[in-house]
């Protein structure tokens, strides 16, 4: 893998951390990300299972020990604000869990040295020859590369340029919802709180700042499309999924119209033929997204950076049989993780039209 020039999509999770471990054999790596830096904000993310073993041997996981914020477990609510029952910490969070702002932060830190970052770009065009892939940038100028790796999320660019449109990939899961952090008027102090009325669910909890709240209100639809849509189109869903609710709804909603964070998406997951064409492959979420519900995102895209990272360097330059191998290593892994989380889609109101 000396010299091998790799260009990676995305620079959150699955990007900095395949990033690492190619560093590691050898191979000249560039990321390009469409975010003008290095991601802030964002919920909580947890690591189970090998995943704790992959931050181990990236050489971060006594680091990443210290941002757990060590939450005590989730309130269930009734419509009245009323305890009904208790979720154990490990509902959600899972053996280890800390603020994904700071794993992006850990990341970009032990890469910065030796990774050409290429911040506020995005691929514009991939074209694919005996000896490389031709990249085209929105700003940089055109490069060749040896591979091109796509670890840039449900809405993956390099999934869409090299494989297959979103249309065919995506497979709506029947719930979106949208995020922002508030004042922590209720006082959680490493707590949640889950309140699941109908086809709509609210899920609050205070981690790392005492003073915020994060707030998730999720709610049953029968396609992803708002993901596309303004803010206002956005937020105006919200108030419609949510109208008439007591307790603290309406408090939140006017919270949602002010935050600076305002954050939607859509549970989909990610399903495809195959994760691999010539020289360009994808991995994360952006090959096999199993669904916040599943819990198990940050690990797959650890996981399966960690197997691709592996493969690359066993197969001595053979991309293709590199690309084989991983996929038939992690398919069992992910096929797993997607059963559940359809399964868990019903614990915050949403459906499973498609499946």
């Amino acid at each position: 893998m000396n010299d091998t020039k790799v260009l990676i999509s995305g620079a959150s999770v699955a990007g900095p951390a395949l990033a690492h471990l190619l560093n590691r054999a050898g191979c000249c790596v560039t990321v390009v990300e469409r975010a003008p830096s290095v991601r802030g904000g964002g919920y909580a993310v947890d690591f189970r299972g090998e995943a704790i073993d992959v931050l181990d041997e990236l050489g971060i996981l006594a680091e990443v020990r210290g941002h757990d914020p060590r939450m005590r477990g989730t309130s269930l609510v009734d419509e009245a604000g009323e305890k009904t029952g208790e979720l154990p910490a490990e509902a959600f969070a899972g053996e280890l869990e800390v603020p994904k702002a700071d794993l992006t932060r850990i990341l970009h830190r032990i890469t910065a040295d030796d990774t050409e970052y290429l911040f506020d770009d995005t691929i514009t065009a991939l074209t694919e020859h005996e000896n490389g892939v031709t990249v085209e940038f929105e700003k940089a100028a055109t490069r060749d590369f040896d591979l091109v790796l796509g670890a840039d999320g449900v809405y993956s660019r390099v999934r869409r340029l090299a494989l297959v449109p979103h249309e065919q990939a995506l497979h709506h899961l029947g719930l979106s919802g949208a995020g922002f952090t508030t004042d922590n008027f209720l006082g959680l102090d490493h707590q949640g709180m889950l309140q699941v009325a109908g086809n709509a669910a609210v899920y609050l909890f205070s981690a790392g700042d005492p003073k915020r709240l994060t707030v998730s209100l999720s709610f049953a639809t029968d396609s992803p499309a708002l993901d596309r849509r303004s803010r206002d189109e956005q937020q105006q869903a919200v108030r419609a999924a949510f109208a008439g609710r007591g307790w603290e709804v309406p408090r939140l909603l006017a919270a949602m119209e002010d935050a600076e964070d305002f954050y939607f998406a859509s549970t989909c997951q990610v399903q495809l033929e195959r994760w691999s064409t010539g020289r360009v492959a994808v991995l994360g979420d952006a090959g096999y997204c199993a669904a916040p519900t599943a819990g198990m995102g940050t690990s797959q895209a650890l996981i399966g950076a960690r197997s691709l990272a592996r493969h690359l360097t066993a197969a001595d330059g053979d991309h293709r049989a590199a690309f084989a191998a991983y996929e038939a290593e992690l398919r069992p892994y992910v096929a797993e993780n997607q059963a559940k989380g359809r399964e868990a889609v019903a614990m915050f109101g949403g459906g499973d039209p498609q499946h």
